[in-house]
């Protein structure tokens, strides 16, 4: 070995790897090998000054390990993490960690991962750029002092388990007040009239000379005297328009615009999407070898490399035609808040690597995904589509009705791009001459409250106020769910009852915390630290020194609203009143003497205890319990019996007819939180498991089971052990 390379993902060192010889040796970090403490708050605060304590997570003890032995042994290292603030952030930390001085080590950086990036690359390396490593801390510390001190509070006057951050609470008050809105909206009734002429259906514009727009028409004896007037009144085709409207492709990719596309086409949750276009960044198998098919995924530009536009050119006339392409290439401009136009936007990297192509080599989310980006960044590319819009008026002396239709000229993009709207022609009319009406009615409506966001409406305005940045949208909304400030119910977003209580508590004590404005300037004073035009302790210190004030305040004059209602019972442990309590996993009765005391009263058995077997220990009743995963069941007994099982153990199992190839029990079909498996019945004596129901056919290679599975629409049997799979007939 002769040169190191060190990258964050073990899949982004292999892909690497194959292009490049064995003088070369590529290690993956696998994320953040230094960070703040996980239990402390982790920063000295001296002043005006902030020290970060950073420390090497037990996980990462060996990996750091590895690396400085490897980096003594070499004549020369790289920095190739990803090329952005974080990625140049994990580069420093790397440096530091294998004791190199970070700005003596040669930094590369790729937009993708391809044979002739990663070279090119080499030949150009540059510094770590302490700018974005400064703009990085920043956000960290930010965050954590955010966390650290305002959590606690939140969880000491509300309930326990809350947490608060800069982007989160901002996002939660958008989900939030659009709830509010929904739960003040009034509906309006309001009618709607239609008529049909000539087989043409129509609407009405106006009624003696004033024009009726939606929900203008409010009561109902109106409706049926516009009704009575026309059915009295003679029509004819008073106009007939015909116009061209073009219809321009929209621009390629960026990180939230991939997810919205992606959550409203295919049904990915934003954390979805960037599992899969994570994977196809850092590379997948191709007709080609091993390599990245699409450049980085987090980006807010919109900018494409020249070389990748004359290819896309290339291969749209070679395969559409010239009356496709146009003259000169289209330019797309950013419009997010602070966008990083040095960035490129989310394209293919191989256009010979299409998506007939790739359905050979890749397939589920992988697939579908690369489908999506590369279909649009050809598009993005391709002439605008033209339309015929048609509009006929039909008159009588009090009443207008007008009908529109359009018509596809030009395909243009859509060729590629499936254009959802049908034709809808109108018949050839002719100004001036009469026109039968054959059916006019009125319609009541209801107007309907705003619609709750979804995960890809909730991402757009995010990135429209300038709140987060591409890196953050997925986490974000990820750790609302999982805070259970939120819940996802087809695809809508609807704020759980603590995230109305957490909220007020901020907007009344806290609110810069919760005001969008506020957190989109605190990203562009973050983008101004990493283009050196603010130094990033004073930005802050000019944060910290308000907030901590604040939060003094908030623990001394915020009153508490804790659920903490007496029951009348005694505890049995120590003889004090028992009170009713609330967590984020509900609510539960519990010692009024802790935490001196820990007694929690176990909560009474389902409706349908009958039906769940005893402790299979000890043979004591199981009771319901709250934990936190949810509920579960519980050895009434404990302490003296710790038996628990999930709700799913409850059910029955299912017994096979297959031999274990461990130790020759019989296999049986188990549950837990995470759904069926299959195992030995001898467990825990014998700990084999199975995801895929096992038969008793025999592995060639390893002598354990198959399972019938259909992959890619093909019948085989796969191993459950070595993953050896041969196919099977149908």
């Amino acid at each position: 070995m002769k040169y190191l390379i060190v990258v964050e993902s073990p899949t982004k060192a292999k892909t690497i790897q194959n292009f490049l010889d064995k003088e070369y040796t590529i290690i993956a970090s696998k994320g953040h090998v230094r960070d703040l403490p996980k239990h402390s708050f982790g920063i000295k605060i001296d002043g005006s000054h902030f020290v970060p304590e950073y420390v090497i997570a037990k996980d990462y003890r060996e990996i750091v390990s590895e690396i400085k032995k490897l980096a003594d042994k070499a004549s020369k290292v790289f920095i190739a993490t990803d090329e952005d603030r974080e990625g140049e952030a994990i580069g420093y930390h790397i440096a530091i960690a294998i004791g190199q001085e970070p700005q003596a080590i040669p930094r590369i950086a790729f937009h993708e991962i391809t044979k002739t990036a990663i070279l090119d690359a080499l030949k150009n390396p540059r510094q770590i750029d302490m700018y974005r490593v400064n703009a990085q801390q920043a956000r960290r510390l930010l965050d954590r002092i955010v966390g650290y001190k305002l959590s606690p509070l939140l969880s000491s006057k509300i309930q326990k388990g809350l947490s608060a951050g800069r982007v989160q609470s901002s996002a939660l008050k958008i989900i939030v007040d659009r709830e509010r809105e929904i739960r003040a909206f009034v509906p309006v009734v309001y009618y709607l009239i239609n008529a049909t002429f000539n087989d043409v259906e129509s609407e009405l514009v106006s009624y003696k000379n004033k024009k009726i727009a939606k929900m203008d028409i409010r009561d109902k004896t109106l409706v049926q005297e516009i009704i009575d007037t026309a059915k009295a009144e003679s029509f004819i085709v008073e106009n007939i328009e015909h116009k061209k409207r073009k219809v321009s492709p929209q621009p390629p990719f960026m990180t939230s615009t991939l997810q919205q596309s992606a959550s409203s086409q295919l049904g990915f949750s934003p954390t979805r999407t960037m599992k899969a276009a994570q994977s196809l960044y850092e590379g997948v198998s191709t007709h080609e070898g091993t390599m990245g098919v699409i450049t980085y995924m987090r980006t807010d530009s919109l900018n494409i490399a020249k070389e990748a536009i004359d290819a896309v050119r290339k291969l749209i006339k070679e395969r559409f035609g010239a009356p496709y392409l146009p003259k000169s290439p289209n330019v797309y401009a950013s419009k997010a808040k602070g966008a990083q136009e040095a960035h490129e936007a989310i394209r293919p990297t191989n256009l010979g690597f299409t998506p007939e192509i790739a359905a050979k080599h890749i397939s589920g989310d992988n697939l579908k995904l690369y489908t999506l980006i590369y279909n649009r960044f050809l598009a993005s590319q391709m002439t605008q589509a033209e339309f015929e819009l048609q509009t006929i008026h039909f008159q009588s002396p009090s009443t207008l009705f007008k009908a529109n239709g359009r018509k596809l000229l030009f395909d243009g993009f859509y060729a590629i791009v499936n254009n959802e709207d049908k034709d809808k022609l109108l018949p050839n009319l002719k100004k001036g001459q009469a026109a039968t009406l054959s059916e006019i009615v009125g319609s009541e409506h209801e107007s309907e409250p705003p619609p709750r966001f979804s995960e890809a409406s909730l991402i757009k305005t995010l990135e429209s106020l300038g709140i987060g940045r591409p890196s953050t949208y997925a986490p974000t909304i990820s750790l609302l769910v999982n805070r259970s400030y939120i819940t996802l119910n087809k695809r809508q977003i609807a704020p759980e009852e603590i995230a109305f209580r957490v909220i007020e508590m901020l907007e009344t004590h806290f609110n810069k915390i919760v005001d969008s404005d506020f957190t989109a300037n605190m990203e562009e004073k973050l983008d101004e630290i990493a283009e050196n035009k603010a130094e990033w302790e004073k930005v802050l210190w000019d944060f910290y020194e308000n907030f901590e004030q604040q939060i003094q305040q908030g623990k001394a004059n915020i009153q508490s609203q804790k659920i903490s209602n007496p029951t009348g019972e005694m505890c049995p442990k120590c003889g004090k009143e028992l009170v009713e309590r609330e967590s984020r996993y509900g609510r539960f009765v519990a010692c009024s003497g802790y935490p001196k005391c820990k007694y929690i009263k176990p909560t009474e058995q389902p409706a349908n205890n009958e039906e769940i077997p005893p402790c299979e220990k000890c043979g004591s009743p199981m009771v319901t319990k709250f934990g936190r995963n949810g509920s579960f069941l519980a050895c009434s007994a404990y302490p003296e019996c710790k038996n628990t099982r999930s709700f799913g153990a409850t059910k029955e199992t299912k017994k096979l007819s297959v031999r274990c190839p461990k130790c020759g029990g019989e296999i049986v079909q188990r549950f837990s939180k995470r759904g069926a498996f299959f195992g030995c019945g001898n467990y825990p004596n014998c700990d084999f498991i199975s995801k895929f129901e096992p038969t008793e056919r025999k592995c060639p290679e390893c002598s354990s089971l198959m399972a019938e599975r259909t992959l890619r629409n093909k019948d085989i049997y796969e191993c459950v052990s070595c993953k050896f799979k041969e196919p099977r007939e149908s």
